[in-house]
């Protein structure tokens, strides 16, 4: 059997629908493991390591174009590659297993040692919308505890460095006593630690997307903090949706306006010559949401600001709170040179992502979120749309990810030579 080799290893943990692991695989890392407990999104992870897979392959764009179904997709890959995908829960109970799964899938590949761990558990405990709609601000969710079982696969691999990811409100939750006693807790488990907070669009991504990284290595190594490079651009949000057909609410249509690509799409691997539009589908939507998102277009293509709840005409309000949440309507302005913070509540509706056209006036579609979080028109997404805009609200935009890895790749061969 033949096992494809790459000069570092790693393993992504809450690996989500694989926005970080897509920006390390592109760095030339190979993914020893992926632990994911949601179903579809590990379909996703595996479709997307076929791509990887059979890059020059028409399978893959077979598939897409539903000439054939997922089961012969995954035939076409060995075995191994599919496998590296664990769709289980990470606790404590179920840790003795996946460790057990990680290292029969490190004697098949051949794998003598992981060099990195990446990932990031789920971050409704630490942010402030999550503390903000509970009554003891999270205190008590389990979920702020998961970087204890961080830390036992770090025990156990041994990595050279580490990645952790989550968003700002870390930093702070419950006073900076979990950002403080998670520090504490790698540094057990012999890791030095580090953290700042970046920004997706110094990686190329048209959006403002803070985010804590959080680096950790072994101690007694020469690693450090690793030096990012910022990417210099001037695009702006209508970049982002030039090539895409207009559509009304409810409908699809999966071909682009033109063949030739350029700009933003082509500077940054978002659309290649020969891609295949899926996942371009509207919602659909009531004529009162429709008329409320042309009032919010409106206000921000003549006043260029944000449309409040409380300035809707009695008639499109549903409910009696004018006093907080008022910006829960907002346009994705295209004549901004970066979206709002993509969030995984565009999975329940889209009325915090309405599309910047007044004659379509409807939420973005899957594809459209995916631009925006700089997923390539080739990744594809498995299970429903609420699946999918949820994998996509959660991610790490891809080339925030590959810009972190090829930064974390420079200090790996920089210090191991």
């Amino acid at each position: 059997m033949q096992v494809r080799k790459r000069k570092f290893t790693y393993i992504d943990l809450f690996s989500g629908g694989g926005g970080l692991s897509e920006g390390f695989l592109s760095a030339g890392f190979n993914p020893v493991a992926h632990i994911e407990m949601d179903y579809e999104a590990c379909l996703t992870l595996k479709t997307r390591l076929c791509y990887h897979y059979l890059r020059k392959n028409n399978i893959y764009s077979n598939y897409l174009l539903e000439e054939i179904n997922r089961e012969q997709l995954y035939s076409s890959v060995p075995h191994y590659e599919l496998d590296s995908v664990i769709n289980q829960t990470m606790s404590k109970k179920t840790m003795p297993e996946i460790f057990r799964k990680i290292d029969d899938l490190m004697e098949k590949q051949q794998t003598a040692t992981v060099d990195l761990i990446t990932g990031g558990p789920p971050c409704q405990a630490y942010s402030l919308v999550g503390r903000a709609v509970t009554s003891d601000k999270m205190k008590n969710d389990s979920r702020n505890y998961l970087y204890l079982l961080y830390c036992r696969v770090l025990k156990k691999y041994q990595p050279k460095m580490f990645v952790f990811e989550n968003v700002p409100g870390l930093l702070n939750a419950n006073a900076g006593k979990y950002y403080k006693n998670m520090k504490m807790a790698f540094k057990r488990v012999g890791y030095n630690v580090h953290s700042k907070i970046l920004n997706a669009y110094d990686f190329g991504v048209l959006q403002n997307r803070r985010r804590v990284i959080l680096i950790g290595w072994k101690k007694g190594s020469n690693y450090e903090y690793p030096q990012f490079a910022k990417t210099s651009m001037s695009y702006t949000v209508s970049d982002l949706f030039c090539d895409l057909p207009i559509i009304q609410a409810g409908e699809t249509k999966n071909s682009y306006l033109f063949e030739d690509v350029g700009g933003y799409l082509e500077d940054f691997g978002i659309r290649s010559k020969g891609d295949i539009l899926t996942w371009n589908t509207a919602r659909p939507h009531i004529n009162r949401d429709k008329e409320i998102y042309r009032k919010v277009i409106h206000t921000w293509n003549q006043e260029k600001r944000r449309l409040k709840y409380s300035e809707l005409p009695e008639s499109l309000k549903t409910h009696k709170n004018v006093t907080s949440f008022l910006d829960r309507y907002k346009v994705v302005a295209s004549d901004l040179p970066a979206t709002h913070t993509m969030m995984a509540h565009i999975s329940k509706d889209g009325h915090y992502f309405i599309h910047p056209d007044i004659d379509q006036a409807r939420s973005i579609t899957v594809r459209e979120a995916a631009r925006i979080q700089s997923f390539p028109d080739n990744f594809y997404f498995e299970g429903s749309r609420t699946s999918a805009l949820t994998q996509i609200g959660n991610a790490v935009p891809p080339l925030m990810a590959r810009g972190l890895a090829y930064g974390i790749l420079e200090e790996l061969e920089r210090k191991d030579k």
